[in-house]
């Protein structure tokens, strides 16, 4: 099996989150394909116009990438995703939260620092004058 795909078994887990096929209007892009090319590309980082050309136009898997995130699916997949784990026992929701303080170097803490600008500008801004 490829890295680039996504298993059967995975597809049957979280396929039926992805918006339906619209009968209307030009035929629609396999959602397997835009989801594997959307985990290519964020697994690798690259850009979308360097998709392999076996995920098709990469402006098209795009458009669809952008189209469901305004949509939140993206947000509903991982929702369902974490649910599912849940309930199977294989997510431990313990939370830790780090409170340390990150100090700057140094040589950073004496160098100037614009805090808006000069009076004259900060009182124009005000309207005093």
């Amino acid at each position: 099996m490829s890295r680039g795909v996504i298993t059967d078994e995975v597809w049957e887990l979280i396929g039926d989150v992805f918006p339906a096929v619209n009968t209307r209007g030009r035929p629609p892009v396999d959602r397997r394909t835009v989801v594997e090319a959307t985990a290519w590309r964020f697994r690798t980082g690259s850009a979308w116009r360097d998709l392999p050309e076996r995920f098709g136009n990469w402006n098209t898997i795009y458009k669809n990438f952008r189209r469901w995130a305004t949509e939140g699916v993206w947000e509903d997949l991982l929702t369902h995703v974490q649910r599912r784990a849940s309930l199977a026992g294989e997510v431990d929701w313990v939370v830790s939260v780090d409170s340390s303080i990150a100090r700057v170097h140094q040589h950073g803490a004496t160098l100037p620092r614009d805090t808006g600008g000069s009076i004259e500008l900060q009182e124009i801004r005000a309207g005093a004058v």
